[in-house]
């Protein structure tokens, strides 16, 4: 299995690593060459990466069906990786979104990118940059058969739920997936918020 990882901070590198030491060939990119070259210095023997400078050195460094993890800002940067990519992408190459994208921008995303026949997943990513390294949690939704080929990889870089299963699976089709990730977020923070209301409340009173 090969995967390319756009995006080199914390979370892209980590997951990166994680991807590597569940036997895949990693292929890495990153817009300022200098964090490839320092991911690399550092990690570069933890499994089989292949450090990139360009998107065609990037796509032609590609055995088989490109399956392309881009984790960067979400917004006007997903759109310009996009955008660069496809000149370089055939008929069912396989685009992931692993950032905290607006559902609607996935499916206007996923629309375009199905008028080239090329296939586009929208992925929540939570557990921070100790469970992109370990095992996260992940909420891939989009073409059912990009999760069918990316699962068995997937599911090797996951979480495990404690009950024997693991902590992904396809979500359906079009944004669901980020669609499900803020909902995830909304809860998340309301908890962290109730929280620190309850710790300041009894701080307060004495």
């Amino acid at each position: 299995m090969e995967l390319g990882v756009i995006g080199l901070g914390t979370m892209g590198a980590n997951l990166a690593r994680n991807a590597a030491r569940n036997g895949a060939k990693v292929i890495l990119y990153n817009r300022t060459p200098e964090k490839t070259d320092l991911f690399m210095k550092s990690y570069g023997k933890e499994g089989s990466f292949v450090p990139c400078k360009s998107f065609e050195e990037f796509t032609k460094a590609f055995e088989s069906r490109k399956a392309i993890l881009m984790m960067v800002d979400a917004g006007e940067a997903v759109d310009k990786v996009v955008e660069g990519l496809v000149p370089f992408l055939r008929e069912n190459d396989i685009l992931i979104d692993g950032g905290n994208s607006h559902y609607s921008d996935t499916e206007r995303r996923a629309a375009a990118l199905r008028e080239k026949k090329i296939q586009f997943i929208g992925m929540g990513i939570s557990g921070g940059e100790e469970g992109a390294l370990n095992g996260p949690s992940m909420m891939p939704g989009g073409d059912a058969d990009a999760y069918a080929y990316l699962g068995p990889l997937l599911t090797g870089m996951a979480a495990s739920d404690g009950i024997g299963g693991k902590c992904v699976t396809y979500i359906g089709p079009g944004g669901s997936g980020h669609f499900v990730k803020m909902v995830h977020n909304g809860i998340e923070y309301a908890r962290m918020q109730l929280i620190a209301e309850c710790y300041d409340l009894l701080k307060n009173l004495g």
